[in-house]
């Protein structure tokens, strides 16, 4: 039996590589809500000044991140992604004031700020669980922003960050012994992480 009776699943991976959809799956066959964490990275953002809060507002003055190298883009990704977990922590908090398990999905969630999470819930008595989807070929997350995104055209330098992001995301996820999941084949990714979920269980 996979055990998902989880009361807040955390569910991070790179930009393109199919979170949503999977998020959508996994909370309706657990009962959940799904809150997309880009939402409130855009409200903290709104909220604050690059003075005030440096590290949220790493990409204010790069309209195009095109031109910089796919390293240094990774790294403007990382340090916002540092910077927003007392976000999620508070996001993550809120939702264990409802009795009604939520999937939360983003490209900011970070491993070592899942753990963070999962320790905090485990001091409550709360079960908060995470898992990481990868995507390793460019040239599929390129086409998965062209059906997202037809009027952006062939966005080929994003997927390269994307992908080497998302090494990044699982490597860390390896380290916190989080599992990471291969996003495709699609039609059965959310099954896939629910055994993956059920592995971590049974090992803990």
């Amino acid at each position: 039996m996979i055990d998902s009776s989880w009361d807040v699943l955390l569910l991070g991976g790179a930009s393109g590589v199919g979170k949503s959809r999977a998020a959508d799956q996994l909370a309706r066959s657990n009962g959940a809500f799904v809150v997309e964490f880009d939402d409130v990275v855009s409200a903290v953002q709104r909220l604050t000044t690059v003075e005030q809060h440096p590290g949220l507002h790493c990409f204010d003055r790069i309209p195009d991140t095109s031109v910089l190298d796919v390293g240094r883009v990774v790294e403007l990704q990382i340090a916002t992604a540092d910077a927003l977990q007392p976000a999620l922590l508070g996001v993550v908090e809120n939702r264990l004031t409802i009795d009604v398990p939520a999937v939360i999905e983003g490209d900011y969630l970070t491993p070592a700020a899942a753990a963070r999470a999962a320790r905090e819930g485990a001091v409550i008595g709360r079960d908060i669980r995470a898992v990481f989807l990868h995507e390793d070929d460019p040239e599929q997350i390129t086409a998965n922003y062209a059906a997202r995104e037809p009027n952006s055209g062939l966005q080929t330098h994003r997927a390269q960050v994307s992908v080497r992001y998302s090494h990044w995301l699982a490597d860390q996820a390896a380290l916190h012994g989080m599992p990471v999941v291969s996003c495709r084949p699609w039609h059965d990714v959310a099954v896939r992480v629910e055994r993956a979920l059920g592995r971590a269980t049974s090992q803990a």
